[in-house]
């Protein structure tokens, strides 16, 4: 038979004090005396006694994490994000509950629903775009929510973007300097704000250039997406595949990389030059690195948790917007050996 939770009566019972005093141990521990501290604490030890925190958050009206909200914590960019937050917050004595809406309107629902009812500070939100309306009433009554990878709609809190269209037209500028004219975008998920900014900023540049510009559609925005959509580049006659591959994303251009380099199909970058985004740290260490454009996550997830703390602090306080510029690294997949 489970055991019954202890409670804070029980422990006042079995130390032989009032709960006043141990409710005094667990959060002013200072202004009770050593001897009825010490007998408190025995039986909390002995009862297994654990704190409501949810119970003693409703009483207080708020508590000491923050939520964070992300697209795929399979991605290591988004990995990289909060582990800036969660850096942050340890400075600010705070605690971050993350979670992943797997691209998915209604899990991020779920999650935002979820972090309201237990009261969190803030929330820090890379949005699908799709539920703005949620977020404004979850706004209006009282839980400050800043975008991350977003720019705040015009009634909106704080927000931390990169600008995706400059890093779109960075990545195919680098291509078409390289004397590429074949220029393909791999993309999936072109209805998220990032990924169809990066798609434009690529048509920009290609145009600029006078290449063509060729989208190759994948199923999702992962490693194994990636290597079908490579396949079936591969699968092309050879004056039918583009010189250059421009991805929206670190995992697909992985996948594509796995293809193009089983059985030394196609070399990289003598006939395909191909540059990724995020510039995770995979980016580095794979077979041909990662030529890529780099966005800084770990302070996206810093500065968007600054802008959180803003808020708390002054609700009255004016909304910003934060844009950092991304910029490239250059590897051997665009390079060749130096």
């Amino acid at each position: 038979m489970a055991r019954t939770a202890a409670s804070i009566k029980d422990v006042a019972r079995e130390a032989g004090v009032s709960i006043g005093t141990v409710s005094n141990v667990l959060n002013r521990p200072d202004i009770v005396s050593p001897e009825r501290r010490d007998r408190v604490l025995a039986a909390i030890r002995a009862l297994g006694y654990v704190r409501n925190d949810a119970a003693r958050q409703l009483k207080l009206g708020r508590s000491s994490t923050v939520g964070a909200i992300v697209l795929d914590m399979g991605n290591p960019f988004y990995a990289q994000l909060v582990g800036g937050v969660e850096a942050a917050a340890e400075a600010s004595s705070l605690a971050v509950i993350s979670g992943s809406s797997g691209n998915r309107e209604q899990r991020e629902r779920l999650y935002l629903s979820l972090f309201e009812e237990q009261r969190v500070r803030g929330i820090l939100l890379a949005s699908t775009g799709a539920a703005e309306e949620l977020i404004e009433q979850i706004r209006e009554r009282g839980t400050p929510v800043v975008l991350v990878e977003r720019e705040r709609a015009s009634t909106g809190g704080s927000s931390v973007s990169v600008d995706d269209f400059a890093g779109g037209e960075i990545a195919v500028r680098h291509l078409t300097g390289l004397g590429r004219r074949r220029v393909g975008v791999l993309a999936a998920r072109q209805d998220l704000r990032q990924v169809a900014e990066r798609l434009r900023g690529a048509r920009a540049a290609a145009e600029s250039a006078g290449a063509s510009l060729e989208v190759i559609e994948a199923e999702a925005l992962t490693v194994l997406a990636g290597r079908a959509a490579g396949e079936e580049v591969v699968a092309r006659p050879r004056d039918e595949r583009p010189d250059a591959l421009f991805c929206v994303n670190d995992l697909l251009a992985v996948g594509a990389l796995q293809a193009f380099a089983f059985r030394h199909q196609v070399a990289v970058p003598e006939e395909i030059a191909l540059v990724g985004y995020d510039d995770i740290a995979f980016a580095r260490s794979t077979v041909v690195p990662l030529t890529s454009v780099s966005q800084p996550a770990d302070l996206m997830g810093r500065t968007a948790l600054a802008l959180l703390e803003e808020e708390i602090a002054d609700p009255a306080a004016p909304r910003r917007h934060v844009a950092f510029r991304p910029t490239l690294v250059e590897r051997e997949s665009t390079l060749g050996q130096s």
